[in-house]
C-alpha cells in the first residue's frame, strides 16, 4: 500500500557563496525573486502538493530564515491600524503554524546526501519529498503536485527530470534510462556529474524528489563520492542496484536555476513579466533597453 507524501525536506544549509557579498549576512533562500523570497516559492509548491510537515536542514547564520516564517505581531498591528488589509492577507502565507516546521542542523558541509540524512529521525518510516530552493519552477500545476499525483499511481522513488544539452550534462545527475513510460522513465542507473561525453542520456535530475526510507538507509552506508561529498544521487543509484524502482518524471513547466546569477536574473524577468501589476511598465522598460542597446551597436 502506497502512503501519502506529507513530509518534505528543504536542504538550506549552504553558504550561498555564488551570491557574495549579499549572502554574507542574508541567507540565499531569503533573497527575493520579484517580491517573494526563494523559500516562499518552495513552501507554496509544497503546500499545493499536500505537504503538511516541513523539515529545514539549516546551518549557522540562518536565523533570518527561521524568523521569516514566524508571526510578526508589531508589523501586523501596524498594518491593521493603517487599514492595509491586502498586505495583511499577503503576510498570512508567510506564517506557519506552531509545530509545522522543524529545524535540523547540518554542522559540516558534506553534501546534499548528508543534508537529507540529517533529517532521518524526523522522516521516520515514511515516503518524503526533497525540494531544492535553488530550482524555481514556473508551472500551471506546481511541479511537486504533478509528481505526487504520479506517485499515487506508481509508488517507488521519483525524481524530476528535464532534457539538457551534452555540454551541460556534467553539471547534473543524469539518468540511465531503462524503460520509456510516457511522461516517465524507469531508470536503470544514475550518474552524478558525468565527464563530457560519458552521460548515459540527456535526462538530468533537478531539485524535486519523492523518496522512500530505503534511501536514508543507503545514505547511512555511503562514503563520500563526487566532489568529496555524500551524494544523494549515489544513494538513489544504490537503490536501483538493489532492485528498488526509481522513476524519472518529465514535469510540465519552466525551471530556473536561481542558484546561479544568470538563472536568477532570467527568473526575475520571467516572473516580473508574469505579474499583471508589473507587466506593462516592466515590458516597456525592457523594450526601451533593447532599443537603446541595438542603437548603440
Amino acid at each position: 500500500m502506497k502512503r501519502k507524501v506529507t513530509k518534505a525536506i528543504f536542504p538550506v544549509a549552504g553558504l550561498g557563496t555564488r551570491f557574495l557579498p549579499a549572502t554574507k549576512s542574508i541567507p540565499k533562500e531569503i533573497m527575493t525573486l520579484v517580491d517573494r523570497p526563494l523559500i516562499q516559492y518552495a513552501i507554496d509548491e509544497a503546500r499545493a502538493a499536500g505537504i503538511r510537515e516541513f523539515i529545514f536542514v539549516t546551518s549557522r547564520g540562518k536565523s533570518a530564515l527561521e524568523d521569516y516564517f514566524d508571526d510578526a505581531p508589531e508589523l501586523e498591528s501596524s498594518l491593521r491600524k493603517a487599514g492595509k488589509t491586502a498586505l495583511l492577507d499577503m503576510l498570512k502565507d508567510t506564517n506557519m503554524d506552531s509545530g509545522a516546521i522543524a529545524y535540523v542542523r547540518q554542522n559540516r558541509a558534506l553534501g546534499l546526501g548528508h543534508a537529507v540524512w540529517c533529517a532521518r529521525r524526523l522522516v521516520g518510516n515514511e515516503p518524503f519529498a526533497v525540494i531544492l530552493t535553488d530550482d524555481v519552477i514556473a508551472a500551471e500545476k506546481p511541479c511537486l503536485q504533478q509528481m505526487v499525483e504520479a506517485y499515487a499511481e506508481i509508488g517507488g522513488n521519483m525524481v524530476a527530470t528535464m532534457e539538457v544539452s551534452a555540454d551541460k550534462a556534467s553539471s547534473y545527475g543524469i539518468l540511465d534510462i531503462g524503460e520509456e513510460m510516457g511522461t516517465m522513465v524507469r531508470a536503470k542507473g544514475m550518474v552524478e556529474k558525468p565527464a563530457l561525453g560519458d552521460a548515459p542520456s540527456n535526462l538530468a535530475v533537478i531539485g524535486r524528489y519523492i523518496l522512500t526510507p530505503n534511501i536514508l538507509q543507503n545514505l547511512t552506508r555511503l562514503k563520500a563520492g563526487s566532489g568529496g561529498e555524500i551524494q544523494l544521487t549515489d544513494a538513489i543509484a544504490q537503490e536501483i542496484e538493489q532492485g528498488g524502482p526509481v522513476y524519472g518524471y518529465r514535469f510540465s513547466g519552466q525551471r530556473y536555476d536561481c542558484g546561479s546569477k544568470p538563472g536568477f536574473l532570467q527568473a526575475t524577468v520571467a516572473f516580473g513579466l508574469a505579474r499583471p501589476d508589473l507587466r506593462d511598465e516592466f515590458a516597456q522598460y525592457l523594450s526601451h533597453l533593447t532599443a537603446v542597446r541595438q542603437a548603440a551597436e
